[in-house]
């Protein structure tokens, strides 16, 4: 799936959403502080959103980021070709959904992330598990007064409704990040995780 294929996922999912939630656009806007313009472009498949943006219409929507970004299949067999898969950015993390799983009472969301240099990701916490395993680079991530130290091969999984960062050491970062939390307690909130960024 393309970019352009990846806009029209995101287009027709915002659009069944919001018509299923009953909401016009004017209510959508007005809930995730995004312009009803905005909104408009992204529901005609136009437009580049950033994390904060998406994570804004989760909030707005009540539903799990993957609902805004997963195609409305079920086959036996997943491919994902990372090369198709859309990317959130925000000033130090870029993220790309692989795959959503609805677990019973749980959702689990799986995202390739790319951590750039120079920035600290922050995020005020929110519901559920951060599980992190680092590829390639050095990354601090967890709690802003004892982060871990992790290097290509390690995993970390903390609770993530305390305040928790994510830092390079060195250079750029590449990580698989899988989000876990309880199905009743929606998605992770804006300043959830990779959601809000600010420099150090």
């Amino acid at each position: 799936m393309g970019r352009e294929s990846a806009g029209q996922v995101l287009a027709a999912n915002l659009r069944a959403l919001r018509e299923r939630a009953g909401l016009s656009l004017s209510e959508v806007a007005r809930r995730s502080g995004i312009a009803k313009g905005t909104l408009s472009q992204l529901e005609s498949g136009a437009g580049n959103p950033t994390i904060e943006t998406v994570f804004s219409l989760s909030n707005a929507l009540s539903v799990p980021v993957s609902s805004l970004l997963t195609e409305r299949l079920d086959p036996e067999v997943v491919l994902v070709r990372s090369r198709g898969l859309e990317v959130l950015s925000s000033n130090a993390v870029d993220l790309r959904m692989l795959r959503r799983m609805d677990l019973t009472e749980t959702v689990v969301e799986l995202y390739d992330q790319r951590v750039r240099p120079g920035e600290v990701q922050r995020s005020q916490g929110h519901p559920g598990r951060e599980h992190v395993v680092v590829t390639s680079g050095v990354l601090r991530v967890g709690p802003p007064e004892a982060p871990f130290e992790l290097e290509a091969g390690d995993y970390v999984c903390f609770p993530a409704q305390q305040p928790h960062i994510y830092e390079t050491v060195g250079g750029p970062v590449v990580s698989v990040l899988l989000l876990e939390y309880p199905a009743d307690a929606g998605p992770p909130a804006l300043g959830g995780s990779c959601a809000t960024s600010q420099p150090e």
